[in-house]
C-alpha cells in the first residue's frame, strides 16, 4: 500500500487489523492535492525507492 505521512498511522491500524503485520507501507509526503507534475513524479520516485528497498530485503 502506499500512504502519504498523514495517513500512516491509519493505514497500520488497518493492517494489523486485517491481520497482515508483515504488510509494509511505502510512506511518501504529504499533501499530493496541491502538488505540480513535476512534484507528483518527485513523490512516484520517493515511492518507487522504498518499495525496491523492500523487495531486495533493505527495508526497515
Amino acid at each position: 500500500m502506499v500512504v502519504t505521512t498523514e495517513f500512516r498511522h491509519e493505514a497500520e491500524v488497518q493492517r494489523d487489523a486485517l491481520g497482515m503485520p508483515d504488510l509494509a507501507p511505502v510512506v511518501i509526503d504529504h499533501p499530493l492535492s496541491t502538488l505540480s507534475d513535476a512534484q507528483i513524479d518527485q513523490r512516484a520516485e520517493q515511492a518507487a525507492a522504498q518499495a525496491i528497498a523492500w523487495w531486495l530485503g533493505q527495508g526497515t
